[in-house]
């Protein structure tokens, strides 16, 4: 009983703990997520426009080869089914969409976080945990970095597909498990015979150079976004867990209640027959 009200305390305060972060973390994200879904929009119909031009090389589609999956997970565990959530998602994409090249060791992970790069070190897989800790000090500028490193290796051709797996944040009591395909920029091209025209765009300056600034802005802008939203998630997901550990916690400490009365009037009641039995016997005699 005082190991399960000892118990009891720890999880009601990191339930608070996770609630005061939930709430920081909820407002980053319902600020940024406005703003990177119209970047998004902006840098599709940008490649759509291009079509085929080179000289937007994040959009350029190769045969695939090679494929780099980054998993975003927490570096601390207690947050119910987020981690091995986003986990099983990560598993599924290679066994599904990347299965010829799993097996051939094709297939490369770039893990944000201490339980991703946990579930997958042991594996035949390559596991870079460079970026593991960006949760520590979670900055646009600390994430710039990692979104350069990936955007670096597919400009030159180690990569042919970078897809992210993420939690993305609905609320506290519900995160869903995503995977996004971050290079190369997807484009949805008009069928032939659709009637839908392209957006006449006019550069200044000159094109090269806008591109040379803007596209990389709003691939490191939607990458931030990926860890704002895991990160909302993993303190909604470990504070919904932590309530119900609470929950369970005052239920089996009413359990252990009253099986404890009920051993304490066995006992009492047993003593009682024993002292008046023994009374009994002193009297006949």
């Amino acid at each position: 009983m005082a190991s399960v009200k000892s118990t009891t305390q720890i999880t009601k305060a990191m339930k608070m703990v996770s609630a005061s972060k939930l709430r920081r973390a909820t407002e980053r994200i319902v600020q940024i997520r406005p703003y990177a879904n119209q970047l998004n929009k902006i840098l599709q119909n940008i490649a759509e426009n291009l079509g085929g031009d080179m000289s937007l090389s994040f959009a350029q589609q190769r045969p695939v080869h090679r494929v780099l999956i980054v998993i975003i997970t927490s570096d601390k565990g207690l947050a119910g089914g987020f981690n091995s959530n986003t986990i099983k998602s990560a598993k599924i994409l290679m066994k599904e969409k990347y299965p010829e090249l799993t097996a051939k060791g094709k297939v490369d992970i770039l893990t944000v976080g201490k339980k991703g790069f946990d579930a997958f070190k042991s594996t035949k897989l390559k596991a870079n945990n460079d970026f593991g800790h960006l949760f520590a000090q979670l900055t646009f500028d600390n994430a710039a970095k990692a979104a350069e490193y990936i955007m670096y290796a597919f400009e030159q051709k180690e990569y042919d597909v970078v897809e992210v797996v993420y939690s993305q944040f609905k609320n506290a009591g519900t995160q869903i498990p995503t995977t996004e395909q971050f290079l190369p920029i997807k484009t949805t091209l008009p069928e032939k015979g659709s009637s839908k025209s392209k957006a006449d765009y006019i550069f200044e300056p000159k094109q090269e150079t806008i591109l040379k600034d803007l596209v990389p802005k709003i691939l490191k802008t939607q990458f931030f976004r990926y860890l704002l939203d895991s990160n909302a998630s993993e303190h909604g997901a470990r504070m919904t867990a932590m309530d119900k550990a609470t929950e369970n916690a005052n239920e089996l400490l009413k359990s252990l209640n009253i099986m404890y009365n009920r051993a304490r009037q066995a006992a009492i009641t047993t003593e009682l027959s024993e002292i008046v039995s023994g009374a009994a016997a002193l009297s006949n005699g």
